[in-house]
């Protein structure tokens, strides 16, 4: 395969945030977002990863009427476990602000059908935590035989937003024992319009275990830490993360891309390639709440690799070859 064989053109797929795209068995992509109304969920699905540009997408979920999971529903994830379709979302029951925060929590739909496109899904319920705060941005992923959970969330105790959690599950809706805070934000680059960590995403690859994050505002500001951990470690461990005390993946004035984030990872359709799946605008002057903003387009690149065996992210790519 050569270097330029896996050239997007980008944007994959246009006023979409938060993006998620997994690659099953079944040889399609499936992406699933955050919509600008943040009123429901919608699958669509591909052969390729540039496919899900004119993919229609098909909602399955729509958020409820009144109370819990009615308003402004972010960041689905669709994940296959167990042999069953999981989607993870936040959702809450009011766009008030309340002592600084949203007031959301974290949900789960489930699907046992072979097609998660099927519209048979059902509520599993809010996957709580020991904290009854502000929690967001849920993903899963297996290692050893164990499934984990990794979220973010609020500790009253911890200055700012969200701190990242990580806790095995009991099953895909219910985790078990005492979640373990792996980061918080502490560096300057975190703590940019407000103190966050959120959004995690996990690459597993040469040996480690590699779990990206989105920090800070979500304007210009926000961009992509990591933590690191062997994969021989034990993952409940926090000294087992090792934190990149810079952001390894953040604004460029010269291609023009603002505030990339919120990612997550698939492969190329050989499988040869791991790819960066996020999000990011192509200006800074927003008006009124950045949140409320529907230009974070979804954007697609390959990730390169450093000698000593960590993903090296580069640049957010330009949309000059649109």
């Amino acid at each position: 395969m050569s270097k330029n064989s896996y050239e997007f053109i980008n944007p994959i797929v246009i006023q979409r945030a938060d993006p998620w795209i997994y690659k099953h068995t079944d040889g399609y992509y499936y992406f699933v977002a955050s919509v600008p109304a943040y009123n429901r969920i919608e699958i669509r699905r591909a052969k390729t990863i540039q496919g899900l540009n004119h993919a229609l997408p098909r909602t399955v979920w729509h958020k409820h009427e009144s109370g819990e999971m009615s308003k402004l529903i972010w960041a689905p994830e669709l994940h296959f476990i167990q042999g069953k379709w999981y989607i993870y979302f936040a959702a809450t029951h009011t766009e008030e602000i309340i002592d600084g925060l949203f007031t959301h929590r974290m949900y789960v739909i489930e699907n046992d059908s072979d097609n998660p496109m099927d519209s048979n899904w059902i509520e599993k319920g809010q996957v709580k935590t020991t904290m009854d705060t502000f929690s967001l941005d849920a993903t899963t992923f297996e290692h050893n035989g164990e499934l984990y959970y990794v979220w973010a969330q609020k500790d009253p105790a911890i200055r700012g937003n969200s701190n990242l959690y990580i806790a095995p599950m009991e099953n895909p809706w219910t985790i078990k024992g005492e979640p373990v805070l792996l980061s918080k934000p502490e560096f300057d680059w975190e703590t940019k319009g407000f103190w966050v960590n959120e959004g995690p995403a996990v690459l597993k690859k040469n040996g480690k275990i590699f779990l990206t994050y989105s920090a800070s505002a979500t304007d210009e500001n926000y961009c992509m830490g990591m933590l690191t951990a062997n994969q021989d470690s034990n993952l409940l461990d926090s000294r087992s993360w090792g934190k990149s005390p810079l952001p390894v993946f953040k604004s460029d004035a010269e291609t023009k891309q603002f505030g990339p984030g919120h990612n997550s990872f698939t492969v190329s359709e050989d499988g040869k390639e791991d790819i960066l799946i996020y999000h990011c605008r192509d200006y800074t002057e927003i008006t009124g709440d950045p949140l409320y903003d529907p230009n974070r387009h979804t954007k697609a690149q390959v990730i390169q690799w450093n000698e000593d065996g960590t993903p090296n992210f580069g640049k957010p790519v330009s949309y000059s070859n649109i």
